[in-house]
């Protein structure tokens, strides 16, 4: 059971974001995101995104730090992927 987070390197709104992921559940994850302070409405389908002030606080809780690559392909052998949406998976 890991939670992973990729690169802050997708600009919006003036920041830099990341993903935040679960290797395991979608509960592990929401869990996790609510202990660093995310709401569940900011959910995207299978990931969060954190800004990188959130990314930093991610990485002092636990997650681990992983590229975009290597965070989808976890993502999808945990059958956890969602089509479509993610930035680190080439999507808009």
């Amino acid at each position: 059971m890991t939670i992973l987070v990729d690169e802050a390197r997708w600009p919006w709104r003036g920041r830099l974001w990341a993903h935040l992921v679960s290797d395991e559940s979608y509960e592990e994850l929401h869990a996790f995101a609510a202990s660093i302070g995310k709401r569940r409405a900011a959910f995207q389908g299978d990931h969060y995104d954190v800004d990188t002030a959130e990314r930093e606080i991610a990485l002092q809780s636990g997650a681990v730090a992983v590229n975009s690559r290597e965070l989808v392909s976890l993502l999808r052998a945990a059958g956890l992927r969602k089509r479509g949406r993610s930035h680190a998976d080439g999507g808009a």
